[in-house]
């Protein structure tokens, strides 16, 4: 895991917050932590965890996996497979069953390119 980049994501959420048009305190207010945290955090002088980093990504409707590549907690090549993996999940139009089906598709081809994880392994939810 690489170490968390604590200025950059906070700069970044600032970035993400104003695109959002929301006010420190709505952003605060709508992912449930408190105004006074969420400004040490955009400053730098916080590092939030993955709990608060996904509250974030929820009330500014950006995914988790982007907050975590900021914050050092995911490399680039994890966020996406991680979204691929969501997207497939999250998928209304496909029954379980078809879900599972395009994962162990999604990791054969994976293993056959060599950037299998062990996410296979994993049960999934």
């Amino acid at each position: 895991m690489a170490s968390l980049n604590v200025g950059n994501l906070g700069e970044y959420l600032r970035e993400q917050r104003r695109n959002a048009q929301l006010t420190l305190r709505q952003l605060a207010d709508a992912a449930g932590v408190s105004n006074p945290y969420l400004s040490q955090i955009e400053r730098g002088l916080r590092k939030p965890s993955a709990e608060i980093l996904q509250q974030l990504a929820k009330a500014l409707r950006i995914s988790a996996e982007t907050l975590y590549v900021q914050a050092g907690i995911l490399d680039e090549r994890d966020r996406d497979e991680a979204e691929v993996r969501s997207v497939i999940l999250a998928d209304p139009s496909i029954n379980e069953q078809q879900k599972q089906v395009l994962l162990q598709i999604y990791e054969s081809f994976r293993k056959e390119n060599g950037l299998a994880t062990d996410e296979a392994s994993k049960p999934s939810s």
